[in-house]
């Protein structure tokens, strides 16, 4: 018989999904003021600012093995650099929220064509359903709040590229990751993701920023909110669960960050967009569904 979960893993799939889906508005807000490679490279500063005194007066255990150290630095590149380097690169080059939502919707399905060989998860039919349910109803959640645009080529691939990252850091972080203190772990991982983006940012933009309050709340929300909590909470859930479940999260993600701008700034949710959310949420019980554990292969 397993143990029950901890109230915080219950609770995290909740506090993860509303703080990942409002990162959508804040990054928006903080691209005004900077270029992309450029406010990255800054937000990673602002975490390692805060996490650096934390550890200093922590003293958090370090991995005891080299190629732990490695299995950190693989996933931090490849969410730090790879998927939000990209996603941002994107935005700059003239890709719709909506369209980059909607290829990144694609990452569930990915990573449950994988799992079987990656990870040894066995995906049953019924996981299928909701997947497929869930890439539905995020889809139409974009169709009606979004103009998806396509207006570089090299934008859509860039996209892909960030759609790329997630999945494999996923699966990656599903057949490596290890337990580790969250302030160790995303030390590491910021510290890759900031020696990975400040070159690029050096070498491929000015590097202006314009200092303004909407830049200063931005930052805040995207250090604490994005890089703090909801990456610990999303890899923590990963090494928990099972690989596809939390996945199943991201197709909710469109749908919660237009229903968060519907209740922030007074947007209109068509009657389409919601149906799109009850369909995107009933693809994820469907997926999250207890059942029998599902089967290593």
């Amino acid at each position: 018989m397993s143990e029950p979960k901890p109230l915080w893993l219950r609770l995290a799939p909740a506090i993860f999904l509303l703080l990942w889906s409002g990162g959508f508005s804040f990054a928006k807000f903080g691209l005004e003021n900077a270029e992309p490679i450029t406010f990255l490279a800054l937000r990673y500063a602002l975490v390692l600012a805060v996490l650096l005194p934390v550890a200093l007066v922590l003293r958090p255990p370090l991995p005891k093995r080299r190629i732990d150290w490695g299995h950190l630095a693989v996933v931090g590149f490849l969410i730090q650099a790879v998927y939000f380097g990209l996603s941002y690169y994107a935005f700059y080059l003239g890709i719709s929220a909506g369209g980059v939502a909607l290829i990144v919707a694609l990452q569930p399905i990915l990573v449950a064509l994988a799992v079987p060989w990656s990870a040894g998860e066995k995906v049953p039919p019924l996981r299928w359903l909701g997947l497929l349910c869930g890439l539905a109803g995020a889809g139409l959640v974009i169709a009606s709040r979004y103009a998806v645009e396509v207006t570089s080529l090299i934008g859509v691939l860039a996209a892909v590229g960030a759609l790329f990252g997630i999945t494999v850091a996923t699966l990656y972080e599903k057949r490596f990751g290890l337990s580790h203190h969250p302030v160790t772990s995303n030390a590491v991982q910021y510290a890759v993701g900031l020696a990975a983006v400040l070159p690029l940012a050096f070498f491929t933009e000015t590097m202006a920023v314009e200092w303004t309050l909407q830049l200063g709340a931005a930052l805040a929300y995207l250090v604490i909110g994005n890089s703090l909590i909801s990456v610990t909470l999303l890899l923590a859930m990963v090494r928990h669960g099972e690989a596809s479940r939390v996945s199943a999260l991201f197709f909710l993600v469109p749908p919660m960050a237009a229903l968060i701008a519907w209740g922030l700034i007074g947007e209109v949710l068509p009657p389409l967009a919601w149906a799109g959310m009850a369909l995107a949420a009933c693809g994820v019980a469907l997926v999250g569904r207890p059942g029998p554990r599902a089967r290593r292969v």
